[in-house]
């Protein structure tokens, strides 16, 4: 039996979240399918989220966006996450949540990279959250990041 894994990306964002996430897909091909549902903006996001699970059958779902820097930005980003947490109530399935705001970093070589690599953590931890938690598990309390370099523990 083949895991489904939904992805779920907006127009409105400035760099391909599902490229990298496909990175990763890919080297799990044989254990995992997956649903592409793009959307316009990242208040999208959730209603494709659910769609992805109710009627496509995904076991989980990574909803990617890239929210911009002004305070409406801010704004609509934090009603998507709040909606994105209520389909994960309501459907008991995880939707992993992908968001690179604009101004996390002013140089666009650096937010690319952040891009990039936060796409392809996060797709990585929706796969073992389906197939292997304890990879999660043994990496709790570590300080690892999604995106840019890993903050560490507090104690070593």
């Amino acid at each position: 039996m083949s895991l489904k894994i939904g992805i779920t990306d907006t127009m409105f964002a400035r760099f391909d979240f599902f490229k990298s996430a496909l990175s990763v897909l890919e080297e799990y091909a044989g254990i995992v399918t997956w649903e592409r549902y793009t959307v316009p903006g990242i208040k999208d996001l959730p209603v494709a989220a659910l769609k992805l699970i109710e009627e496509k059958g995904c076991d989980i779902v990574i909803a990617m966006g890239m929210p911009g820097p002004k305070p409406v930005d801010k704004i609509s980003a934090q009603v998507a996450s709040e909606a994105l947490q209520q389909v994960q109530l309501m459907t008991r399935k995880h939707v992993i949540e992908v968001f690179v705001h604009e101004d996390e970093s002013h140089d666009p070589k650096i937010l690319a990279k952040v891009c990039h690599n936060r796409a392809r953590d996060h797709t990585k931890n929706a796969i073992m959250l389906l197939i292997n938690p304890k990879w999660l598990e043994k990496r709790a309390g570590k300080g690892i990041r999604q995106g840019f370099e890993d903050a560490g523990p507090l104690i070593k």
